[in-house]
């Protein structure tokens, strides 16, 4: 009978959780998610890459970003072609998600009866509802499913208030409208698939912070971004830490290879293959006696360089 009780209860709440599916993801689902993180988190879930990671990682280049990654099994985090307001300007950042549908009356109703639930704001548009979450050092990345006109998810409006919450910007798999308007919010910077006059319009979002795909990528909530004019590519969080500073040795690398190269010290062959002991020494030497600033600490590189045989 007890047996029987527990059943009936847990189909109540299964049938509950059903019924009430939610628009925002909790944070227990976000945490099983990004499960692999052991850092800090936000109250959402996400996970909270320090800063300090994500201004570092504004210097590692597209190539290098997706090497790491592509060496770790990760081989679907990058995603180019994009239209960027201001190209030379890179940004990174800590990855709000949203994802848009083709409008389903039935379903939007549901998706609305569902904010009110949260406690999402009612006027407006539910496009509004990702940017109210928005914390300093978040990026909005949605997918719009790569519509352009009638698909515009923001205009300058929005754009405002997206850069007073994240002192961020946005990329989208769709549109923008305003983009002249866009360009006047110093700061903001948005990769996009096209831009056009008209509002959105027969859309409409249907979950924030859940996966979403973004053409070739696929994005979680709580993923670092790296956005350049050559792409974007989406990082795990718990692989972030790890893929700047080894995109930094390979830089150092890569630089002192090209020096030792011009000043004819060593042969290609020997740069471009596993080094031998002399040119070790000769790195680590060089390493020691860098002219300019390291980008890692010098106990970051130590540690780093036991581990690995280059």
């Amino acid at each position: 009978m007890i047996k029987k009780l527990w059943l009936i209860s847990a189909c109540i709440c299964a049938s509950m959780v059903s019924y009430g599916q939610r628009v925002g993801s909790s944070p227990e689902y976000i945490k099983a998610l990004t499960a692999e993180w052991k850092g800090e988190r936000f109250p959402d879930g996400r996970p909270k890459v320090s800063d300090a990671i994500l201004k570092r990682l504004k210097n590692i280049s597209i190539e290098e970003a997706w090497g790491v990654l592509r060496n770790k099994g990760y081989n679907n985090q990058y995603e180019g072609e994009w239209q960027v307001i201001w190209p030379d300007s890179a940004m990174t950042g800590r990855v709000v998600t949203a994802q848009y549908m083709p409008l389903r009356p039935d379903l939007q109703a549901q998706v609305k009866e569902q904010g009110k639930v949260e406690a999402r704001a009612q006027q407006g548009g539910t496009n509004s509802w990702p940017i109210d979450i928005l914390q300093p050092g978040d990026v909005y990345v949605a997918d719009g499913y790569g519509k352009i006109a009638d698909g515009t998810l923001i205009g300058d409006n929005l754009g405002n208030s997206i850069y007073s919450r994240s002192k961020r910007g946005v990329i989208f798999y769709g549109s923008v409208r305003d983009q002249e308007g866009l360009e006047e919010i110093k700061g903001f910077n948005a990769w996009i698939k096209g831009q056009d006059p008209s509002y959105i319009k027969d859309m409409m979002l249907t979950t924030i912070n859940a996966p979403i795909r973004v053409g070739r990528a696929t994005v979680l909530p709580g993923d670092v971004v790296l956005a350049k004019k050559y792409g974007t590519v989406f990082i795990p969080a718990h692989l972030v830490e790890n893929l700047v500073i080894t995109a930094e040795v390979t830089a150092l690398r890569d630089e002192f290879g090209h020096q030792r190269l011009r000043e004819k010290k060593y042969l290609a062959g020997q740069i471009d293959s596993e080094w031998t002991e002399e040119i070790k020494k000769d790195f680590l030497n060089w390493v020691n006696n860098y002219p300019g600033k390291l980008p890692m600490t010098k106990k970051e590189l130590d540690d780093y360089l036991k581990e690995r045989n280059y």
